[in-house]
């Protein structure tokens, strides 16, 4: 069974944890960019002054802060803030601050990420904006001219214990922040806003990672505002806002063969408006050993959703070289509990499985959603499950 964990206690522990990483600030040493050089007016680049506090943090035995203070930093190259460090805790204070990206999109659009933390244990960021500036990437791309795929904003990666409070990321190129290879990450009060045709911004994209909490996300973005990749175990949201984009997905899996699985997710109160879709399952019609299973969606409401509740294992969103072929992916032992609102289309729960290998044991409780006033339809094809309760539309199963 998934992990419950009750409101309350996550709020104690985020508490607990405001509180002792305080006390441990009060004995830290701190680092200010400006002292290295930075430019808070963001005319200069300012990419090597913080690379420079970074490193002189990275290096301390004791406990450390890096300060950025209120202004506009341009950091206009893609930048690694890499471990392992000496220090166990590092801090990175940003209120009042904003990164901002280059001008030029090309300048980051090939590389992976703009802003990156690997191989780190300990981190701590608070507050400030990230700004890629990735609206000229996105006219780009909807030109149809030939344009760099972009930079996801900001990765987590192959770290431990991590934390980021209170940061907001705008107008990613890319998604806007990835928590990848990682343990024990935890992500509160993160808000995240792109237009809602800007393309492939997602919001936070998890794989490959364990222990991960995503706690009172707001997100308005182009695609979808919490995406699962393969890999990820003991995944928690809870008190996310989502709209415009494309909801809550785990996927799209089934790339290859052999990928990891995904399990233990919990989504717990949730608001979609007028989003593509809310919870949403999605998979590639070709062989794969991957597997979803354990996993909870819980306390949400649909604001003129146009699919609220679905499972697509025929994904091919372009239409176009589709495989054509059953998914490997076995999906199982989902539950959807507390669902409420309205859906943009006729069919409000759709559960189009594979047939190599039907979804068992979905569960639907308490389901009560509509159609302009009226009931809206169900589809099954190759699902089994039960419902109970008051359910609307009627099951399909």
């Amino acid at each position: 069974m998934a992990k419950q964990l009750p409101h309350t206690l996550l709020l104690r522990h985020a508490l607990f944890c405001s509180l002792f990483f305080t006390q441990i600030l009060a004995k830290s040493t701190t680092y200010n960019v400006v002292d290295f050089g930075a430019d808070p007016t963001g005319l200069k680049d300012s990419t090597l002054a913080f690379l420079g506090a970074w490193s002189n943090a990275c290096g301390s035995w004791r406990p450390a802060r890096i300060q950025v203070p209120p202004g506009q930093f341009l950091l206009g190259t893609a930048t690694r803030f890499g471990g392992p460090c000496n220090s166990k805790v590092i801090s990175i204070s940003m209120g009042g601050a904003t990164l901002v990206g280059p001008s030029d999109y090309r300048a980051i659009g090939e590389a992976l990420h703009w802003l990156t933390f690997d191989q780190v244990s300990g981190v701590r960021i608070h507050g400030g904006v990230l700004d890629a500036r990735g609206g000229s990437l996105w006219a780009c791309k909807s030109s149809g001219q030939p344009c760099p795929i972009g930079a996801i904003t900001l990765g987590i990666t192959n770290s431990n214990n991590v934390v980021v409070t209170g940061l907001s990321s705008i107008n990613s190129q890319l998604f806007h922040m990835i928590i990848s290879g990682c343990n024990n990450v935890k992500v509160h009060g993160v808000k995240i806003m792109a237009p809602g045709n800007s393309p492939n911004t997602d919001g936070i994209h998890v794989q490959f990672s364990s222990d991960v909490t995503i706690l009172n996300p707001r997100i308005r973005t182009g695609d979808d505002c919490v995406s699962v990749g393969p890999g990820t175990k003991n995944l928690w949201v809870e008190d996310i806002a989502c709209g415009p984009g494309h909801g809550i997905s785990i996927g799209s899996l089934g790339w290859g063969m052999n990928e990891d699985g995904v399990t233990n997710v919990t989504v717990r109160t949730a608001t979609f408006s007028k989003t593509m879709n809310g919870f949403r399952i999605k998979s590639w019609g070709r062989p794969s050993n991957g597997f979803v299973n354990d996993v909870h969606f819980e306390h949400a409401f649909m604001s003129d959703v146009q699919n609220p509740i679905v499972i697509d294992q025929h994904y091919c969103p372009y239409y176009s070289g589709c495989p054509q072929m059953a998914s490997g992916i076995r999906i199982s032992d989902i539950s959807y509990k507390d669902i409420h609102g309205t859906s943009a289309t006729q069919v409000a729960v759709k559960f189009d499985c594979s047939l190599k290998h039907p979804c068992r044991r979905l569960r639907l409780e308490d389901v009560n959603l509509t159609y302009k006033n009226q009931v809206p339809q169900a589809s099954c094809r190759n699902a089994g499950g039960t419902a109970f309760g008051t359910v609307q539309p009627e099951s399909c199963f």
